[in-house]
């Protein structure tokens, strides 16, 4: 399928390896919007029926249009800008006898297996010491030097088709960066040095992630398979909603994208931090509301906490709650879960429904089968931080955690016309 959307979340994919790297996309986007990039560490003097966003930490970002009039109520987005994978430990680069290597961290739930034999690139933030005794960041993406973890062969693994392939997570999924490398000299201070635009006298630390070089690409037409799918095109459908939509009377239209999603949230960035709510006070502080009326407003808001939801495998359909599997090209999903693994209940989930029903957008519902344990997302989070009413949603996806992802266009673009219609009603 050929239209702007998906071309423009192809780009996102191929741009944006990890979350520093999406927050930066995020960022460029809404200021080319005409949105105004706001400090935490400074006081906000806000305008009626502007945009604004912040950063925290470089990695999770906020942004939204504050109501024309009076500030009543918020109508929020949330996803997540973070993916599973392997971050580089901090002290990375051994050899094994003319091999060099790089240490890797497991970050998250990747499925491991699917890591193996890919062209892998390296990418995140560096921190630099500069000249005048400052420290300078940097963010990096290194694709002119690939790196490799290489599975074990089947001569030498007999049973690996049967029981599946032999692995232990310390031992073997360390990248093979280069052969006969200079002993003398570090290979990845080498090309980190080479990558880096800025000048600067020494590296004083890094955030650095492998991911992989294939690009984002259609199948079928109707399937777009890719890295980071989930849950960049979540944080897509958030994004484009929020910038096509229009100042408000009296509800302020706001989209977070969040950092650690995929290890629990518990960080200064992640969904379970105060972050969102201390924004919202903020901004009914700089519109002049009182604490009462803005303690007022929070029962009256709604947040859509957006990530992917398990599609129906067609090879392990036994995997699925017959009456709840949702088919990729048949619209978003409404995630269920009756110990609030997911945040929506009857009563959250009731102005979704109605909103694609008013709209003619396709939906369908998620629920674990009862023997499979449910996952989570930062849905439950947000709201026990916030005291917001919240409904869990997603595109279906396949190979949700893996190297590359499918998920089906007319299911994205439903997406963002849902979004897009929530922002407006």
């Amino acid at each position: 399928m050929s239209h702007s959307l998906i071309d423009d979340l192809m780009l996102l994919l191929d741009q944006a390896p990890t979350a520093w790297h999406a927050v930066d996309y995020i960022g460029r986007s809404l200021h080319a919007e005409g949105f105004t990039e706001l400090e935490e560490a400074q006081e906000w003097e806000l305008e009626k029926g502007k945009g604004y966003f912040l950063k925290r930490n470089g990695s999770s970002i906020c942004a939204f249009i504050t109501p024309q009039e009076s500030f009543k109520k918020a109508h929020l987005i949330a996803s997540h800008t973070d993916s599973p994978g392997f971050k580089l430990k901090p002290n990375p680069e051994f050899r094994r006898d003319n091999m060099t290597m790089l240490a890797t961290e497991i970050y998250g739930a990747p499925l491991l297996t699917s890591w193996f034999n890919r062209d892998l690139g390296l990418a995140g933030r560096v921190f630099l010491a500069g000249s005048n005794n400052e420290i300078k960041q940097a963010l990096v993406n290194i694709d002119s030097h690939p790196l490799i973890i290489p599975q074990l062969a089947i001569h030498l693994d007999r049973e690996a088709n049967e029981r599946g392939p032999y692995f232990n997570k310390q031992e073997h999924f360390s990248a093979l960066a280069a052969l006969d490398a200079d002993p003398q000299q570090s290979y990845l201070l080498k090309i980190l040095e080479d990558n880096i635009k800025d000048s600067f006298e020494y590296i004083l630390s890094h955030d650095l992630f492998l991911y992989p070089l294939e690009k984002a690409k259609l199948i079928g037409p109707e399937m777009l398979s890719g890295y980071r799918l989930d849950s960049l095109a979540s944080v897509h459908a958030g994004l484009t909603a929020l910038k096509t939509s229009h100042p408000q009377k009296n509800i302020l239209n706001l989209a977070v994208f969040w950092n650690n999603e995929e290890i629990g949230s518990k960080t200064a960035q992640g969904a379970d931090s105060p972050f969102l709510l201390q924004v919202l006070e903020r901004i009914a502080i700089a519109l002049k509301l009182s604490r009462e009326q803005f303690l007022a407003l929070l029962p009256q808001s709604l947040c859509l906490s957006v990530d992917l939801a398990h599609a129906l495998h067609p090879n392990y359909m036994e995997k699925h709650d017959p009456r709840h599997a949702p088919l990729m090209n048949k619209g978003l999903v409404i995630k269920y879960n009756a110990n609030q693994r997911y945040a929506s209940d009857a009563q959250s989930s009731a102005s979704i429904v109605h909103l694609c029903e008013k709209h003619v957008i396709p939906y369908q519902f998620f629920s674990c089968r009862n023997d499979i344990p449910c996952g989570s997302t930062i849905g439950p989070l947000q709201a026990s931080q916030t005291g917001i009413t919240t409904v869990d949603i997603g595109s279906p996806q396949l190979s949700m955690h893996s190297a590359r992802e499918l998920i089906a266009t007319q299911d994205h673009l439903e997406m963002c016309r849902l979004l897009a219609a929530f922002l407006q009603s």
